[in-house]
């Protein structure tokens, strides 16, 4: 069998799980984002992001309990929902501080918001205090000396602090 045709099989294979999957367990796996959520439209697109990830996903075969794996690509895609959702609130609520003529046009609240929520991801898992730390120095202009004393730790820290979230934001995907 020519290669070209090998991967058209399981490719097909793999369209014919994902309906099998999707059928079986959209309903369900809506059910459950909209208790989480509260909102039937927010838990209508996660679930349909649900399904896309799954179907990008390799291994789909080797799935033994469909409705866990489900569970657990639709609860990464919840928290970071839910984190965008927050990071959109407080990035409003800084806005609705300034005098209207301040304000920034909507495409420039766009860009800044998917900025934000891209920081936020690459800055997650490091310490909070390299977060503080990082934030203090790119949003308020503080100088090392100026954190140390804000955080009550030492300028080496703050350093070392600034180097990993540097590398995160910087350096990272």
């Amino acid at each position: 069998m020519p290669p070209s045709s090998a991967a058209s099989i399981a490719q097909s294979a793999s369209h014919q799980q994902v309906e099998t999957l999707y059928a079986n367990h959209h309903g369900w796996l809506q059910g459950w984002l909209r208790k989480k959520l509260g909102n039937a439209f927010d838990a209508a697109d996660l679930a349909q992001d649900t399904f896309l990830r799954v179907m990008r996903a390799p291994g789909l075969d080797r799935v033994e309990e469909p409705r866990a794996y489900l569970t657990t690509v639709a609860r990464n895609l919840l928290i970071n929902h839910v984190r965008r959702r927050a990071i959109e609130q407080a990035y409003l609520d800084a806005l609705a501080l300034l005098p209207e003529p301040m304000a920034p046009a909507p495409e420039v609240r766009l860009m800044v918001l998917e900025t934000l929520v891209q920081i936020d991801r690459r800055l997650l898992g490091l310490p909070v205090q390299a977060k503080q730390a990082f934030l203090l120095a790119q949003l308020e202009g503080l100088g090392q000396a100026e954190i140390a004393a804000e955080l009550g730790i030492s300028v080496s820290t703050v350093k070392r602090h600034l180097a990993k979230a540097a590398m995160r934001c910087f350096f990272s995907e």
